[in-house]
């Protein structure tokens, strides 16, 4: 066993580490990441309207309390609806302009107009004009990874040519913000001689607009995406990278936020619908049931090392509990420590795993309610899991029996951790019992 985690460490150490810092530095993955942070206070405030317009009751019922709401919800719905449609709704205008302020940065241009600048060339492709009115079918899940291609197409030609110079450049006596106006036109002329034929055409190609035909492209691998191969395959990758001391999370999420948008966008248009939503593998169900207590899930062993025998393990379990209810861990990951140490390899690795199991086949056989609903990854794990299902009882009940789950995994290699602590703590006080007196003739 020492011997297959030593060459397993070497491994990490030699191999994943370096590439996968080199992905984390991945310019477009960082912007990617910072466009969808950059959105997530709307499409959780957007996501949380759902709650509103389809209560968690059922259409039958006649509880006054249940009755009232569902009526006030079904009079007053297309008034409910705006918010919604004006957040999560618009998810993919605030990406770009996300994606294109990052990119910016990285690129020294400035962030506000080169967000505009993305906004622009997404909506020149993606919101086709039919009688006056501009189609909004592509502002949410259905756009985003054409919202992703031209943020990333629009910001890179400014920086291009602005690097060779092909700009309109004015006095300095002229104020900063007229001659960034002016510097901006070229790229702006750019983008337009180029996106717009391109769209037009692919639609006179594949009776298609550039969105359709993306999406008919990448629609293998948003469907891949939500499948029980994806999903382990994704929470291995972020465990390995974990217990190397490398935030495996952010990478993950940051190639897996894209597919966890389209599916969103379609399990919430499946609700609007009345119809069964269809995807399971979610932002909500990674953050809710693979996650609890942060990556790992260990919030269960942040509470059972509370009574553990071995007071640095009790002391670590007292700074980790309440970060821990909110899904922050880094106390337990570096102060037990589980990074980098043999005794909770196999369970850091293997809880989450085992985890996502159980529960796929729970939403998968309709025993669960799926994800509808985009929560704050911080939200504790049964009450993010139940609120991310429109606050149905069967996500929570399933939340608590994954953490009792990871508390029978972790437990014994626990023990024999602690085992191995309480061994050294006994030898060190040996060795100060025995140390005492010799000090104390050598003083005399």
């Amino acid at each position: 066993m020492s011997t297959f985690y030593d060459r397993f460490v070497s491994l990490i150490e030699q191999k994943i580490s370096p590439l996968a810092g080199r992905l984390g530095q991945q310019k477009y993955i960082q912007a990617i990441r910072d466009g969808f942070i950059a959105a997530l206070p709307f499409m959780i405030v957007g996501s949380f309207m759902l709650v509103f317009i389809y209560p968690p009751f059922s259409p039958e019922t006649q509880w006054g309390f249940a009755r009232a709401w569902l009526d006030f919800a079904s009079t007053y719905q297309t008034q409910l609806l705006l918010p919604f449609q004006l957040s999560m709704g618009l998810m993919t205008l605030f990406i770009s302009v996300g994606i294109g302020a990052s990119l910016a940065r990285q690129n020294g241009l400035d962030p506000v107009t080169t967000g505009l600048l993305c906004l622009m060339a997404f909506m020149l492709v993606a919101a086709p004009v039919k009688e006056g009115a501009i189609s909004m079918q592509y502002f949410s899940g259905q756009g985003i990874f054409t919202a992703l291609l031209t943020a990333i197409y629009a910001s890179e030609m400014y920086a291009l040519l602005k690097r060779r110079n092909v700009t309109i450049k004015l006095p300095p006596q002229v104020p900063t913000g007229v001659a960034r106006s002016f510097e901006v036109l070229i790229p702006v002329l750019v983008i337009i001689l180029t996106l717009h034929p391109l769209n037009l055409l692919i639609e006179s190609s594949t009776g298609m607009i550039l969105p359709q035909a993306i999406m008919s492209l990448v629609e293998p691998l948003v469907a891949a995406s939500d499948s029980l191969p994806a999903m382990l395959l994704a929470v291995l990758l972020c465990q390995i990278l974990w217990f190397a001391g490398i935030h495996g999370a952010l990478i993950v999420t940051g190639i897996m936020n894209p597919f966890w948008m389209a599916n969103l966008a379609n399990n919430q248009a499946a609700m609007a619908a009345g119809e069964a939503l269809p995807h399971i593998f979610l932002q909500g169900f990674w953050d809710h049931y693979l996650l609890i207590g942060g990556v790992g899930s260990t919030l269960p062993l942040a509470f059972l090392l509370l009574r553990s025998k071995a007071a640095h393990l009790r002391s670590i379990g007292k700074m980790g509990v309440v970060p821990g209810l909110f899904n922050i861990n880094e106390p337990i990951l570096f102060g037990a420590p589980i990074v980098m140490n043999p005794v909770f390899f196999l369970p850091f690795i293997l809880v989450p795993m085992i985890n996502a199991t159980l529960a796929w086949f729970a939403l998968d056989l309709g025993l669960v309610a799926r994800v509808a609903s985009l929560t704050p990854w911080t939200t504790p794990g049964p009450i993010g899991a139940s609120w991310a299902a429109n606050w149905a009882i069967s996500p929570a009940v399933m939340s608590v029996l994954c953490m009792c789950s990871a508390a029978v995994m972790y437990y014994p290699f626990l023990k024999a951790y602690e085992r191995t602590l309480l061994k050294q703590e006994a030898d060190d006080q040996n060795d100060e019992a025995v140390s005492a007196p010799m000090a104390t003739a050598n003083a005399r």
